[in-house]
């Protein structure tokens, strides 16, 4: 969860740090600090953002060509100076930062304490930086090596980088479920959580697998196992501009990738989708097609947003596919012992590509016999490694840490993933697998047209800002999008909100309805939609504020409804992608108007490389 940064070479270090760990702050932002070297090893942290740490050292000799920075995402202690990174070693000779959690490190800390050591912070990452000095101090080893062996000891995740200062020139790193990037330049290198704070300076990178450990100089990288064997790095290219990372004119993150979902959702189907044609090409869904369609099941694993995702998918292969599909939460999943049998399909969703739970479950599922599909983002995360297969999202890099574009890339890809099978297996007919082909192909268009009509809902956040809790209610393929939505206003504006299938809200919701409780209904033309307007007549009679997104034209619905939000007609299967966007726009400007910090909420984080 935490970003780290780290350099070395000819520049100097600490703007590069300092601009990196801005780029990173995403990742967390309870504290943040550097250590740098300039004749000595100099640490300088403090709780908050990296603003506050900036102004804190106005003035200060930063002057160094190495420097490691980390912006934290708090686990073991309370977010605090003294619980901030970099950390010291007991003899100020180290200095280290750490993404992840050493989960044995009341054991560790104990046979410390029991050898005379005393510890400044409420950290495991003291802890393991004084385990790992103990070990060179007793052994008389190099740092290179005290790391080695203290790894072996450690259960747990983590990123940790490593200044000693005896060595002015070299950072120690190492890497096992948490992400680590390396940068490689002229004489110089680059270490980053992700590859966004080396953009500026080099595409070339490598990626950094679990139990190994790199030694990075300014003109060299030398990989190994924990077995001391060398390895040779895979450089790889970086397709990323730096305009992605950037906010482009527009206030916030949040706001710039929820506008940019046209794009998006075109540049995920670029390629892939001919309508024309009347055909779909992905090829690592094609290679593992057979093993698809002859599953007894198909299990898609994720958290968050992405579990939302996947809630849509399982609507959309049951009824093109025809077959059986579970959603799990990969938190649950991975702990509950699940039946797993050689030849089930597990469908692993994360933008990121590096969520803890996620990545667990699918390695335990993949050691079972399951067959491994990731739909990820990012190219080179682990998730997308660990996989047999799968197809990125090509959403870019997404910097707000609520989910948005992220979302719409996901079902595009899985609906497609679904199309195609149902294709294949012979599940849909020959009409409607060409009309919503067609139809898939202008989404980009319509998502375009919903924000373009999307003027009134900046009114409508400044009408119901001050509410105490909202309900979101849909049904059918929008039940998810209901989830979605409620998740979003909660993460953003810190409103309580629940979402339910609209049926269910009389089996208990239904008793907080009152003339103060906005309910949301998804309510765009489908199957299910006499339903949903006989749900909102529910709620109208007992003096529920009832706000709708419907399709344009619907007139029912916007009768019974004292606010509404349109989107284009669209099939149902289809129709996820456009109703979420008007969710996203009302949670956005809901906690700009409680003037909630919309990029960065409380206690979030983007990437969540920890239990």
């Amino acid at each position: 969860m935490c970003g780290i940064v780290g350099y070395t070479g000819p520049r100097e270090a600490y703007p590069i740090v300092i601009k990196g760990l801005k780029r990173l702050e995403y990742r967390g932002y309870d504290s943040t600090g550097v250590a740098l070297h300039n004749g000595k090893l100099n640490v300088y942290k403090k709780k908050g953002k990296v603003a506050e740490l900036e102004d804190s050292i106005v003035g200060t000799n930063l002057h160094s060509h190495i420097g490691i920075g980390h912006t934290r995402w708090a686990t073991h202690g309370e977010p605090s100076d003294r619980n901030a990174h970099p950390h010291q070693s007991a003899s100020g000779q180290l200095a280290m930062i750490h993404n992840g959690i050493i989960e044995n490190y009341n054991q560790l800390k104990q046979e410390l304490i029991n050898k005379g050591y005393s510890f400044r912070s409420d950290t495991d990452t003291e802890v393991l930086l004084n385990f790992i000095e103990e070990i060179k101090k007793n052994n008389e080893c190099s740092l290179e090596e005290a790391v080695r062996v203290a790894l072996k000891r450690v259960t747990g995740a983590y990123v940790i980088l490593l200044m000693d200062e005896s060595d002015p020139e070299t950072i120690i790193a190492a890497r096992k479920g948490s992400p680590l990037v390396i940068g490689v330049g002229k004489g110089e290198h680059f270490l980053g959580s992700d590859a966004s704070p080396m953009l500026e300076y080099t595409k070339e990178v490598v990626y950094v697998n679990d139990y190994e450990l790199a030694i990075v100089r300014p003109d060299e990288l030398i990989l190994k196992n924990l077995g001391n064997e060398k390895i040779t790095p895979y450089v790889q290219k970086l397709d990323i501009e730096l305009a992605a990372i950037e906010k482009g004119g527009y206030e916030h993150f949040m706001l710039k990738e929820i506008y940019e979902q046209p794009q998006t959702v075109y540049d995920c189907l670029r390629g892939r989708l001919d309508a024309a044609a009347g055909t779909i090409t992905m090829s690592g869904i094609q290679q593992y097609a057979e093993q698809i369609i002859n599953a007894n099941r198909i299990v898609m694993v994720a958290c968050g947003t992405s579990w939302h995702a996947g809630l849509v998918a399982e609507y959309i292969f049951e009824e093109l596919c025809r077959i059986n599909v579970e959603v799990e939460y990969a938190s649950e999943f991975r702990y509950r012992n699940p039946v797993i049998n050689k030849g089930d399909v597990i469908i692993a969703i994360s933008q990121s590509g590096e969520t803890a739970d996620t990545l667990v479950a699918i390695e335990n599922a993949k050691n079972n016999g399951a067959i491994i599909l990731g739909v990820v983002n990012v190219v080179g995360s682990s998730i997308a490694r660990m996989s047999h297969a799968g197809a990125y999202t090509h959403a870019g890099p997404e910097i707000g840490v609520a989910s948005t574009k992220a979302f719409t890339a996901q079902l595009a890809v899985l609906t497609m993933i679904a199309l195609k099978i149902g294709y294949i297996k012979g599940t849909i007919p020959q009409d409607r697998y060409l009309r919503l082909l067609k139809e898939l192909e202008e989404v980009p268009e319509k998502v375009a047209w919903t924000l373009k009509h999307a003027d009134n809902i900046k009114a409508l956040a400044e009408k119901y800002k001050e509410a105490r809790d909202f309900l979101y209610l849909g049904r059918g393929y929008n039940f998810p999008v209901a989830l979605e939505g409620a998740l979003k206003l909660k993460e953003i504006s810190y409103i309580h909100a629940e979402g339910y299938p609209a049926a269910e809200m009389k089996h208990g919701p239904i008793a907080l309805v009152d003339e103060n409780l906005p309910v949301v209904f998804v309510a765009t033309r489908d199957s299910y939609h006499e339903k949903v307007v006989s749900n909102m007549q529910e709620i109208k009679a007992r003096k529920g504020k009832v706000i709708s997104v419907i399709s344009e034209g619907d007139e029912t619905s916007a009768a019974l409804s004292e606010d509404v939000m349109v989107v284009p007609e669209a099939d149902e299967i289809l129709a996820p992608m456009l109703s979420v966007i008007p969710l996203q726009l009302l949670a956005y400007y809901i906690g700009l108007a409680r003037g909630c910090d919309v990029d960065k909420p409380r206690n979030l984080a983007k990437s969540v490389t920890v239990e």
